[in-house]
């Protein structure tokens, strides 16, 4: 199904918002994104860093009324709340839960749908169509997310039901996969920084913003270090889904080489992405759970790491 039109909830995600009259200049001191690249017609990936430049979440963000909203992992939300709000004390803005204020759709291949709504979402990812309080945002090549207040939840989930058939959680998780889009959740929580999980490929990480927490460390390991962990897609045969935090080992190195960042089932076996170390990549035995456990397969990433073009966001 993966490849076909579907509509799935996405309720792996919650919603946090930022609303007030600084919203904007205050998040864009904390964040890896430029604010200053959002508009009404476009959005963008980000995340928010410890000042050792570790992600503390990683987001899709959007300008929404007053202020923005911030589309994360539901279990990151209380806590970068209480961080948030350490920080936003001087600053005209307001932090929240909107979790329950809106309900959120996965379209794979569902752009007539969208048409049919009243939305001409254009193909660039991060491209932003508004109409009749609904909102829609290209994340990859033919998926895109629709973003509903909760109030007409029940009749949008209804016409879209009548046009497409509903699909899994796993299958649009498998399609985020296969575009290559890392995601932190509860076990990777600070065990990242961004280009680990290539959010700087992505456009998540703005090299030309200037100060925001863990900016220093970003930005020397884009001008001066070399990353010794990046993310890899891979393949595994069987069943058995591993979680995100899953440790990948390699027999060369004897200890644990990387962790998982998301997997899905596939009708081929399991696909993931995972941060590893470069080097045990070259040895090319990567063995999951343990240094005896299962092995992975290599897949191509559909980017290519451009560190000179990176720099130009």
């Amino acid at each position: 199904m993966a490849d076909s039109a579907f509509f799935c909830p996405l309720s792996h995600e919650g919603v946090l918002a930022v609303r007030g009259a600084d919203a904007s200049k205050f998040l864009q001191g904390q964040l890896t994104c430029n604010m200053n690249y959002l508009s009404e017609a476009k959005a963008t990936l980000g995340a928010r860093c410890t000042q050792k430049g570790r992600m503390q979440s990683s987001f899709r963000i959007l300008l929404e009324g007053d202020g923005v909203l911030l589309a994360m992992a539901s279990e990151l939300i209380e806590a970068q709340l209480l961080d948030l709000k350490k920080y936003a004390v001087f600053s005209k803005s307001k932090l929240t839960d909107e979790s329950a204020s809106w309900a959120r759709f996965g379209l794979n291949d569902g752009d007539s749908m969208l048409a049919g709504l009243g939305l001409d979402l254009a193909p660039d990812t991060d491209a932003v169509a508004r109409a009749n309080d609904l909102i829609a945002i290209r994340v990859s090549p033919a998926r895109a997310e629709l973003w509903v207040r909760a109030e007409q939840a029940e009749d949008i989930r209804n016409r879209l039901a009548a046009q497409l058939p509903e699909g899994t959680l796993n299958v649009w998780l498998l399609g985020q996969i296969r575009a290559g889009i890392g995601q932190v959740f509860g076990p990777t929580r600070e065990e990242f920084i961004p280009q680990m999980i290539n959010l700087q490929a992505v456009g998540g990480v703005s090299f030309k913003k200037g100060c925001y927490t863990g900016q220093e460390i970003v930005a020397r390991m884009q001008y001066l270090g070399k990353l010794k962990r990046r993310l890899y897609r891979l393949t595994l045969e069987g069943i058995e889904v591993p979680q995100p935090g899953t440790e990948l080992f390699s027999p060369v190195h004897a200890s644990s080489v990387g962790n998982v960042v998301l997997a899905a089932s596939a009708a081929s076996g399991v696909e993931l992405l995972a941060v590893l170390q470069a080097d045990a990549v070259e040895n090319g035995d990567i063995r999951l759970g343990n240094t005896h456990g299962q092995a992975v397969q290599l897949s191509e990433l559909p980017y290519t790491l451009d560190a000179k073009l990176e720099t130009q966001r």
